[in-house]
């Protein structure tokens, strides 16, 4: 009666109560129709269906019968609080509603024999539930659908005379058409059948309700406790779980009003626990998560001392565990549904609690039930009817509610009993399962201390269930976060048993490990505990079996002894290596090279530092460092040469030095070490090999250094000045660079920064050699850096030969250019020039390679140096060119006539800093034609000072074009040019200027005068007018002359003349001058009628505006012209 699935809720507890209906009258073997009747009940329920309990049951299915009413109290002594059967009585068997189906439809021509069938089969289902409160009702499967109800007046008359039959209500006949809409019909079906069933549950509560007016607080407290749960119970199947809730409460209330004595606590303390679980899961259910706990902690308040009989005190921890086990699922499933738990109220922290209660239930019974003592021969744990009436009474004392046991006797074999069953059951795998839970809550929010503290309990617990292989995996998980946290007391225990796991399961490779660990200095065991383990170290490594370690299971001892024998004989077990970076051993190790760098020329040197921890010396027989290049590592080795020189004394650290020489190829390599072997024991015995990744350290060393660093330590004097080496101030150096020989040879640059654009920029360099042998194979790399910006090196071209420009196909580096041998002391020089055809800051390197042999060691190596020098240059553009278009009257021009001479004017602004020499100029057109039988550059040799400007002007003419294009490309302008500074070889760079495009205008008659420069007063002057028509139509032309205040004039003052295509006219008019200074000549208005699009404003512009008169005066001859 008392294994650990006793204290196991019942399942009718834990389950949603719903609403219990009976159907009957299917045959879903036989019949496919009620087959699909039934499976549109239960098949595919979904979330919004009413929750009903379907079962299908036999017409004359046997209902539990029902006893015969109380009608007085007055002499009725209960028994006990609630009997086992009750709730799933009212769950499985007692139906709220009993459903008969029964195929009629409204027009079957044997009606009145399946009338009266029907009839007699409700009368069936009404004996079997004689007494019940209990719901029937009626279901017609009919083949064809119902007309709308008052249209078909027979199925309304024979719906009244089967109800009259059946003696039914009208509420409780339907009618189910089997069509295409059966889940419809049925879902309408259920609905009402719902309904119906809240009837019943309604009136069950009312009843249980009346027999409170009959009951005494003297003799029925038990009553009234009982009657309260049934009224919750019957409001959860009837879905009011607010009420249910309330009802809930006071119930458990009455609950701790009872009477408690040792006989029956066990009995409150099951009741208690049952309806603090229904109270706990309807407070999560309302979503109101605080309450359920403050009832929790509550239950377990009033709980928790009332242990019962001392002799079962592991009942009550079960009990207890049970509670808060229950009490954590139903956190945890609240949390599946939606609920929100934080990091300090999650479901882990019950589970964790459950666990502790379950340890103390393990504790409680290895003191209780002695060992070997048999069974009673008599049964006293087991009944008659195999299961007991009521919840929480003992199987040997049923239905008795004294204050004393009836049988002392009795109670005594059955306390006994009860302790020899308690001893079968698994305690280590319900606490294993309950803190597994807990372990897997706090992981999952995030709790890494606690879930390792669990670990360590989980461990335990499988160590105490010999399952050592599980508790050694569980307890070195949890090592790795003590060790990195130091909690170097927790480590300490842990080890220890992790350590009796290792020796019980004959683990060699573990049990040197927790062996060297303890001996380390994260241990806190004493020296007297540190001796026995450096023992059976010691005996390990002489491949001994060890002693037993202290509190070892003595039964597991013999199979250990035996496993041991069997390693000391293994050949795979003699030679073991053990990575210890990951824990904290009682050798320390720390190694470093002496230089973050070492020159070819130079031996490259490490050290290897050593200390133990151990109570005792320890020998060790070789060392070895490993390194990322293979070939060092021969020189990297020490081994045994005698039992003083291989030794380590307790905390006194050793160094080795070890020192080669590096190869030649190596030069700008990084050699790492990657990895130190110790071996311990000989080859004879046991060898085990200790190694570190990289330059050593274990887990504490980072955190170590980092404390020796904060220390307030003097760091004045250096390691070799002390007399002992400071172990605290050794630092792990992994890597070393080999770098290249420094190089006795100096690069020296001269230039004149700015570099202009597209110029031959000349570096001149000069090498000197201050080695003090030959250099040998010098070799020049120039050009530009890499590791710019990718469109520098395009830009960017480099050549050796200053007299010519290079093309875009020199490089931007030109490597390895051999210079020759440099005797010491040889100087010599090179020039490079450099083209850049974009502005911007560029680096240049400038590196000289050359090989020296030296010695190192006593060994002859070719070392090969290098000398960098870089310089960073600015391009700059050497000149701004400008270009304008005016008219052949300097007016600025927006477009061209064809065939009208213009202007084209460029104007050279030097933005050099230093002399330009401009060697000439010249166009190089496409379309335009120059209007000058010759073009000569106006700019030969001629010389720019820094922001000096030289301008140029050219006449040119646009020829008319046949396409209908008005945009005209114009050409190019090349300007010849160096510095004025560079010697007479050196080439001229030849710039070219796109020039501007411009844009044709289309005039139809174009007009323009011919007059002499300037005028006198009172003298006459002739004008004449050429008006050339420049399309292909004969154009009329009105003319007038505006009068003017400063001319008179003769000539046609309004003319109006027809011009041929092509052809010119000619109009000569004679103007007077009559003011002197720049006068306006009389305006010339000129209108086209049959070009309406050409104004007269756009035709005048040709012409000149003002002349100059001069005033009238004496003539003055040449005498007095050569005086002046």
């Amino acid at each position: 009666m008392m294994p650990g699935s006793q204290w196991e809720l019942p399942p009718e507890l834990c389950c949603r109560p719903m609403a219990f209906v009976a159907l009957t009258g299917l045959d879903m073997v036989y019949n496919a129709v009620h087959r699909a009747i039934w499976d549109a009940f239960c098949a595919n329920r979904r979330a919004d269906r009413v929750p009903i309990s379907f079962k299908v049951l036999p017409g004359d299915h046997e209902y539990p019968k029902c006893r015969t009413k109380r009608t007085s109290y007055e002499w009725y002594i209960p028994k006990g609080i609630l009997k086992t059967g009750w709730m799933n009585k009212h769950l499985n068997l007692v139906p709220a509603l009993v459903v008969l189906f029964y195929e009629l439809d409204w027009d079957d021509p044997q009606w009145k024999e399946k009338q009266s069938e029907c009839a007699t089969k409700v009368e069936i289902v009404r004996t079997s539930l004689q007494g019940r409160n209990t719901k029937v009702a009626v279901v017609l499967i009919q083949k064809k659908t119902p007309l709308p109800p008052g249209e078909d007046l027979v199925a309304s008359e024979r719906a009244a005379t089967l109800c009259n039959a059946c003696d039914l209500s009208g509420k409780s006949l339907f009618v189910l058409p089997h069509t295409d809409h059966l889940v419809g019909y049925i879902i309408r079906l259920e609905n009402a059948f719902y309904e119906h069933a809240q009837t019943y549950y309604y009136t069950e509560i009312r009843r249980v309700k009346s027999h409170k007016e009959f009951l005494n607080k003297t003799t029925h407290q038990l009553l009234f406790v009982r009657h309260q749960f049934k009224i919750a119970f019957f409001s959860e199947l009837k879905q009011d779980t607010q009420n249910a809730l309330k009802y809930y409460r006071t119930a458990y209330s009455l609950v701790y009003e009872l009477r408690a004595y040792e006989t029956n606590m066990l009995e409150i303390k099951t009741m208690a626990g049952f309806i603090n679980y229904k109270i706990c899961r309807l407070c999560f259910q309302h979503n109101t998560p605080l309450d359920a706990i403050a009832q929790f902690r509550k239950h377990i308040d009033l709980c928790k001392k009332k242990i019962g009989s001392s002799d079962l005190a592991f009942e009550h921890a079960a009990w207890m565990s049970k509670q808060f086990h229950s009490f954590g699922e139903l956190f945890d499933e609240a949390i599946k549904l939606g609920l929100t738990a934080i990091q300090t109220q999650n479901p882990g922290f019950y589970y964790q609690q459950a666990a502790s209660y379950s340890q103390d239930r393990k504790q409680l019974a290895q003191q209780l039930c002695q060992a070997g003592k048999n069974y009673p021969a008599c049964e006293p744990v087991d009944t008659q009817t195999g299961g007991l009436d009521f919840y929480g009474q003992r199987p040997w004392r049923q239905g008795h509610q004294s204050i004393e046991p009836p049988d002392a006797e009795k109670e005594k074999t059955g306390i006994y009993a009860l302790q020899i069953k308690e001893r079968d059951v698994p305690q280590s795998e319900l606490i294993i399962a309950l803190l597994s839970n807990a372990v897997a809550q706090f992981k999952k929010y995030k709790c890494p201390r606690m879930k390792s503290h669990l670990m360590v309990q989980m461990g335990e617990e499988y160590y105490h269930a010999k399952d050592y292989t599980k508790a050694l995996k569980l307890l070195d998980y949890v090592m790795c976060d003590y060790r990195t946290e130091r909690w170097w007391g927790l480590l300490t225990a842990i080890l220890t048993m992790a350590l009796r796991c290792a020796y019980l399961m004959g683990s060699v490779k573990d049990y040197i490990i927790y062996c060297m660990e303890l001996l380390g200095r994260a241990s806190k065991l004493t020296d007297e505990q540190k001796l026995r383990i450096e023992k059976n170290l010691m005996k390990v490594l002489m491949n001994g079996m060890p002693d037993p370690e202290p509190e070892c299971d003595l039964s597991s001892e013999g199979v250990a002894r035996s496993l041991w024998n069997d390693r000391m004989v293994s050949a795979g077990a003699k030679s073991l290596t053990i990575e210890v970076q990951d824990y904290i051993p009682f050798i320390q190790c720390k190694a470093k090279f002496q230089s973050p760098s070492f020159h070819i020329d130079q031996p490259i040197q490490l050290q290897v530092f050593l200390r133990a921890d151990c109570p005792h010396s320890i020998s060790f027989n070789k060392l070895a460092v490993i390194l990322s290049n293979q070939e060092y590592n021969q020189w990297c080795v020490v081994e045994w040469v005698g039992q003083e020189t291989m030794s380590l004394l307790p905390g006194k650290p050793k160094c080795h030095n070890f020192s080669f020489v590096a190869k030649t190829d190596d030069v700008g390599k990084k050699i790492e070490m990657t990895g130190i072997e110790l071996m311990l024991g000989s080859d004879t015995g046991r060898s085990v090999f200790l190694s570190w990744r990289g330059a050593g350290g274990d887990v504490a060393s980072t955190h170590e250094a980092l404390q020796a660093s904060r220390s307030s330590r003097q760091w004045g004097c250096g390691m070799e000045e002390r007399q002992e080496i400071d172990w605290d101030s050794v630092t792990m150096q992994h890597s070393t660079m080999v770098i290249s020989r420094v190089a006795k040879m100096s690069v020296k640059l001269s230039h004149q920064p700015p570099a202009l654009n597209n110029e031959m920029y000349c570096i001149n360099i000069t090498v000197q050699s201050y080695e003090e042998v030959v250099a040998k194979d010098v070799k020049l790399t120039a050009g530009l850096k890499p590791g710019q910006d990718a469109n520098l090196g395009q830009t960017t071209h480099v050549a050796l030969n200053g007299s010519k420009v290079c093309d875009d196909t020199a490089p931007a580096l030109l490597p390895d250019v051999p210079i020759g041998d440099l005797k010491p002391g040889d100087k010599l020089e090179r020039c490079v020039y450099v083209k850049c055809v974009s502005t911007g800051s560029r680096v240049f390197l400038f590196h000289v390679a050359y090989s020296i042999d030296a010695t190192v060691e006593g060994s002859q190596i070719v070392c090969k140096c290098h000398k960098d020098e870089t310089v960073a240059i600015e391009t700059v553009d050497p000149f701004e060119v400008s270009v304008k278009f005016v008219s052949t009257k300097f007016e600025p021009l927006d477009r061209v006539v064809g065939n009208i001479p213009f202007l084209l004017m460029t104007d050279v602004l030097s933005m050099s800093p230093w002399p330009l020499l401009l060697a000439s100029s010249s166009l190089h057109l496409l379309t335009m034609k120059t209007n000058t039988p010759q073009l000569h550059s106006q700019m030969q040799e001629v010389v720019l000072q820094t922001d000096e400007c030289a301008s140029e002007c050219f006449c040119l003419r646009c020829p008319l074009l046949a396409n209908s294009n008005n945009t005209v490309a114009t050409g190019q302008y090349l300007i010849s040019w160096r510095r004025k500074s560079s010697s007479a070889n050196s080439p001229f760079i030849q710039t070219a200027v796109i020039l501007p495009h411009v844009i044709l205008e289309p005039v139809p008659l174009y007009i323009h005068a011919e007059l002499p420069s300037s005028g006198r007063v009172r003298e006459s002057l002739s004008v004449r007018y050429h008006i050339e028509n420049r399309t292909s139509v004969v154009q009329e032309v009105e003319m007038a002359v505006e009068p003017s205040d400063a001319f008179m004039f003769s000539g046609l003052k309004q003319v109006r003349l027809r011009i041929l295509p092509g052809s010119e006219q000619q109009m000569l008019y004679n103007y007077y001058p009559l003011m002197a200074g720049y006068q306006t000549l009389p305006q010339l208005n000129i209108s086209l009628p049959r070009c309406l699009t050409t104004n007269t404003q756009s035709l005048r512009r040709f012409l000149p505006q003002r002349i100059f008169v001069k005033p009238q005066g004496l003539e003055l001859d040449d005498a007095l012209i050569a005086a002046a």
